[in-house]
């Protein structure tokens, strides 16, 4: 029997790629660390109420994603309508900012104030000179506004200071997606041909879970094998062919491999072992985890936003999202909701490492802190990790990365695909496009998956005017 492409990772990326190999009558083997599929963008439940690992919205530039997303959900792909606020001690910020609420939050003294910052900013640095996020985003738009709409909130993400974050970050991420440019709009006003967050977006009926699921279903339908609990703990290779993987105690050879694990342990995980360089640059590659406090609260429409930013620098929850804004099937009982709380973190913090029952009294301390919940009461809910959900990009991180991608580009059977697989902060679209490409490549093409969201940028905004 002809050994099977094998696919490492059934989310977004992983999926995509299985889905289009069976569209073609070519089955594969699906190999899932955990017992779930999606990825870092399945969907959980507790007692039928369904929360996403983080909001994920369905929103993209690329028509073969947006017809992928089309033929799984049909009519179960739901439009939905956007609102998102900023959290800053005490006070609400539209997300984007408008110039009556900004200025009413910041108040005439502050909103000169950051007019000065500007000024200053523009008058005596250059973000072309940036070797940091800090420095980047002051150039930009001056030090006042960077404390109040960058700082904190990065600071919780990442882990680190602004100072050890990358410049390209910033370039990459906010220059189009620019929370800097919705601010100067609130303090300045804005011209007709600006541009603005979309105001709409796709969303699964059941949350992405349901996305991803199906995708499961459809890719055995066809003859392919999803097998979940089957974590890899080592890749075969014969010089730079990828031979056999060895998962969940079983031996699978391979005729073509696509990894979307990370991609740090796709390197520690090679038998032979990679060259010293290659392992010293995974070994330099830092992700960032997540844990949910998700949270059953005994009252309807605690707030109309899908989430909310949480910039105040007294609590420790980044986001808060409320799923039944999301897709009202989200939630199964009338008169309550489902809201979930975002703690960015890592396997070495005490806040990672400790108890569920710790993480979810401090998730419910919080929401009653914000005010969001009014008089409402908790009465149920979960805690869920999520390792390696953000490869932070640390000063440096090209420069390791582009040593582990050059090496890997010697492979003849191996293509690294989505955010982890890549270490690449990808939206789940551009995740799915990786997958497709990946086998389009196997057809004969010759994609550089590498250049996925670096050539083809992601700009989730629209013209107005």
């Amino acid at each position: 029997m002809e050994a099977p492409v094998v696919v490492v990772g059934a989310g977004p990326a992983g999926l995509a790629a299985a889905r289009a190999l069976a569209g073609s009558g070519r089955p594969s083997l699906v190999l899932e660390a955990t017992g779930e599929v999606g990825g870092i963008s399945r969907t959980v439940t507790r007692n039928g109420y369904r929360f996403d690992l983080g909001g994920h919205r369905f929103f993209t530039k690329f028509d073969e994603v947006q017809r992928l997303w089309e033929e799984v959900l049909g009519p179960d792909l739901l439009v939905r309508p956007r609102m998102s606020r900023i959290l800053y001690r005490g006070r609400f910020f539209d997300y984007p900012l408008r110039a009556s609420n900004a200025l009413a939050n910041l108040g005439p003294i502050e909103a000169a104030r950051c007019i000065a910052s500007w000024a200053v900013a523009r008058a005596t640095t250059s973000d072309r000179e940036a070797a940091t996020f800090e420095d980047w985003v002051t150039a930009r738009f001056g030090r006042r506004l960077f404390g109040i709409f960058f700082k904190t909130y990065s600071e919780k993400v990442w882990g680190v200071p602004c100072t050890e974050i990358a410049a390209s970050w910033a370039a990459q991420r906010i220059r189009n997606l620019s929370l800097g440019r919705a601010a100067w709009n609130a303090i300045f006003g804005s011209r007709g041909d600006v541009t603005s967050l979309i105001e709409r977006f796709h969303y699964p009926r059941l949350g992405p879970g349901m996305m991803y699921e199906r995708m499961a279903q459809q890719v055995e339908t066809a003859g392919g094998s999803v097998r979940l609990c089957a974590p890899v703990e080592a890749v075969r290779r014969d010089g730079m062919r990828a031979t056999a993987v060895l998962a969940g105690g079983r031996e699978v050879p391979v005729r073509h491999l696509i990894s979307s694990m990370p991609l740090t342990d796709l390197v520690r995980s090679l038998d032979p072992p990679a060259p010293d360089a290659v392992r010293a640059a995974a070994d330099a590659l830092v992700f960032r985890s997540m844990m949910t406090v998700n949270l059953i609260v005994d009252r309807a429409a605690l707030f109309p936003d899908n989430w909310i930013y949480v910039h105040s620098p007294e609590l420790k929850v980044a986001r808060i999202q409320n799923f039944g804004n999301w897709s009202p099937e989200m939630v199964p009982v009338e008169g309550t909701s489902a809201i979930a709380l975002e703690y960015m973190t890592s396997p070495h913090e005490a806040l990672w490492a400790g108890t569920d029952e710790d993480a979810f009294a401090l998730g419910r301390r919080e929401a009653v802190a914000t005010g969001l919940l009014r008089d409402a009461s908790v009465t149920d809910g979960m805690v869920v990790r999520i390792p390696h959900a953000y490869p932070v990009y640390r000063i440096g991180y090209e420069r390791h990365l582009d040593v582990i991608a050059d090496w890997l580009r010697g492979f003849s059977n191996l293509q690294p695909v989505g955010r982890g697989g890549m270490f690449k902060y990808n939206n789940a679209d551009h995740s799915i496009l990786t997958g497709l490409l990946a086998i389009e490549n196997l057809d004969g093409a010759a994609h550089d998956l590498w250049a996925v969201n670096t050539d083809s940028e992601y700009q989730e905004v629209r013209k107005n005017g």
